[in-house]
This record gives C-alpha cells, structure tokens and sequence, in this order.
C-alpha cells in the first residue's frame, strides 16, 4: 500500500482545509488502517465499522441501480461521518462537528479520497507490475517420466437371440 506518511500528510491537508473536522481516517478495503489522525478514537474500530458500512452502502447503490459506491453521509446529534471511496482499494472517514458547511465537507472529503486513491492504486499496480515481471520467467519443475497407457480394444458385442419364453404349466 502506499506509504503512510503521504497518506497521512493529505488527511492533515484536509483537516487543515475544514477546520470544523474532528477526525480523518484512511483505511483497506480489508479494515486495515492505512493512515490515521482521529484522537480520542480508536481507529482500528472506525477502520472496521467503515468497511461495514461500505459493504452495505455498496449493496444498497447496486440493488437500487444507482451505479458504484462514492461516498456515504451520516448525520448524528453531534455531527457527521462521512465515508468515501478512494481508488479500488481504500476508503477515507471524515469525522465532523454538527456546526461543518457540509457542502464544503463533501467537497474536500471528495478530492481528498481521489488523491488518496491514486496513491493507493498505483501503489497496487507498481507492486503487481513487480510481481508480474517476478513471475514472467517462471521456473520449471522437472517432470516425472511417464509411461505411456495403452489401452486394449474390445471385443465386439455379440447378442445371441434366443426365444425368451417361458410355459408354466399347472
């Protein structure tokens, strides 16, 4: 995955961006944490809700027909959790106070997933280029020797007619 203090650096440009946000958190899609600056919470649980809450959002989006996943909002008493797809391979959660613009929460949480995204993605595809390249010339495994199976030929069927009556007598 991509190096946790670039990811980390964008959550602390969003922060800095929405002064009014109490947390930001990147995570897999596995509920691992990438990156983190939420204090007083416990990440790990907020990484693991945020893929359950991504996993029902994305079945909701699909069984109404309203395309891929983009971004969840959840409004509290005391304020928001917004939740966004960044790239194929992570989400980022942005927690708010009740008083944030949240046209300008969904805004920035936006580009900040996007960027999030790219720096996952193609953390993902330089890793499986290097692995591709690792199994382009892939060693051979010596093979047994075989022997060859032959089979015999069958004899053709023969059907002998025969009166199959039977007499019972009483």
């Amino acid at each position: 995955m991509a190096s946790e203090a670039e990811i980390l650096d964008e959550l602390r440009r969003l922060r800095a961006r929405v002064p009014q946000l109490t947390g930001t958190l990147a995570a897999g899609v596995d509920g691992l944490v990438l990156a983190q600056d939420t204090p007083g919470i416990e990440p790990e649980r907020v990484a693991a809700l945020t893929v359950t809450a991504l996993g029902v959002a994305m079945r909701m989006s699909d069984a109404t027909g309203q395309g891929d996943f983009r971004e969840l909002l959840v409004r509290g008493v005391y304020g928001y959790v917004a939740t966004y797809a960044a790239g194929r391979g992570a989400v980022l959660t942005v927690l708010a106070q009740d008083r944030v613009n949240v046209g300008r929460l969904l805004l920035e949480g936006r580009r900040t997933g996007a960027r999030i995204g790219e720096l996952v993605d193609a953390e993902a595809a330089a890793t499986a280029e290097a692995a591709e390249r690792t199994d382009a010339a892939p060693v051979k495994a010596p093979t047994k020797a075989t022997t060859a199976r032959t089979r015999t030929a069958r004899a053709p069927r023969t059907t002998a007619t025969t009166n199959a009556r039977t007499t019972t007598e009483s």
